[in-house]
């Protein structure tokens, strides 16, 4: 995953003047139900990276509950003495504030904070290039497979929701399974091959509902299915109990969402836990960290799928050599006037300079915390 050499002094680079973050709870179109709990709207933080050349980078993090908007906002708000002053440059700040946090720790609210950053500061370069960010990390924007990921319904309430999804470019779906009763998710499934066709690409997520042996059982139902793959059958961090999993169905085993940066993720494949992998580009370390995660997943023959963030997902994903499949969840398009483009199951990042984040001020105005 190279990056295109800018040739520009690091003298003559942009330097951070401010920081400008806000915190808002954006609108879903209904909410998410999985396993684990229900998202009700999108607690989003946003941060506007400004530096002296009149341009500013763009990023967003999503906190899943409300109550953590303020702690990370405020976290955010806090690095930015740590910065100020400093050249544009990504991926020396990104090393330099993981080392600053060290003994606190690079986990937890701490990570997503230096990801927010991160992900603001590549914006910012790519615009001051005057390029996509994709063509920034050596690639260009291109058409990556992209699914959408549908909360836990029942067959019918999936069904409609499968009939718009086809309606606005998706020919693939991710459902939140484990339902109590087992026997409705292979239900939900059928549901969907009932619509789409009996070859629909279908992936299932368990968001770390069960033990190792629940999974399995619940799997034996599944793993008739043909499906994609069943995501975190169990606890993120259960690495074993990911392989055991692994070892005991047919089912492709997906993983990596929660991973805290590159050491989770060599965690995992020492565990030989998935067939597939998945950063979060907020837990993974940004974009400076997805380079290192495409990396590593080039290397161990891994197909690299995306977790939210479809915005940005679309440009790392088509700079990275093992791209597999975009999750789509749209959680910041009710205030981004530069959405990428879904089209015959496939999604393109908007061809313009930077991550393709761009607010929409009036809309951003209603959902202020």
């Amino acid at each position: 995953m190279p990056k295109k050499d800018l040739a520009v002094p690091k003298n003559d680079l942009p330097k951070i003047v401010g920081f400008n973050v806000r915190q808002i709870l954006a609108p879903l179109d209904k909410p998410h139900k999985t396993a684990s709990g229900t998202i009700e709207v999108a607690p989003l933080v946003l941060l506007d990276v400004q530096t002296n050349a009149k341009i500013s980078g763009s990023s967003y993090v999503f906190t899943y509950t409300p109550m953590a908007l303020k702690s990370v906002a405020l976290l955010v708000g806090e690095i930015e003495q740590l910065l100020l002053g400093k050249p544009l440059e990504p991926t020396e700040l990104s090393s330099f504030l993981t080392a600053k946090f060290r003994l606190l720790g690079n986990q937890g609210l701490v990570a997503i904070a230096i990801s927010a950053i991160d992900m603001a500061l590549w914006d910012a370069l790519a615009k001051f290039a005057d390029l996509p960010l994709a063509n920034l990390l050596g690639a260009a924007p291109k058409p990556i497979r992209i699914y959408d990921s549908l909360g836990q319904m029942s067959a019918d309430e999936t069904a409609e929701q499968v009939e718009i999804s086809l309606k606005n470019g998706f020919d693939a779906f991710k459902i939140k399974a484990g339902h109590p009763d087992p026997k409705t998710d292979v239900e939900v499934v059928r549901a969907i091959k009932k619509i789409a066709g009996p070859n629909t690409w279908i992936a299932v997520d368990f968001n770390q509902a069960f033990s190792a042996n629940e999974a399995i059982l619940r799997m034996r139902l599944l793993d008739e299915e043909n499906l994609a793959w069943i995501e975190e059958p169990v606890r993120a961090e259960d690495f074993e109990g990911h392989s055991f999993v692994r070892s005991s169905i047919s089912t492709p085993v997906q993983t990596g969402e929660n991973w805290w940066g590159i050491p989770d993720m060599n965690k995992s494949i020492a565990a030989d836990a998935s067939d597939f992998v998945m950063p979060d580009a907020m837990k993974i370390g940004g974009v400076s960290g997805w380079i290192k995660a495409a990396a590593l997943a080039e290397a161990n023959g891994l197909p690299l799928s995306s977790h939210l963030f479809g915005e940005i997902s679309a440009h790392l994903l088509a700079a990275s050599p093992t791209a597999h499949m975009l999750e789509w969840m749209d959680i910041a398009g009710s205030i981004n006037t530069t959405p990428p483009t879904i089209f015959d199951g496939k999604i393109i990042a908007a061809e313009i300079a930077g991550a393709g984040l761009n607010w929409n001020e009036k809309a951003l105005k209603q959902y202020l915390v």
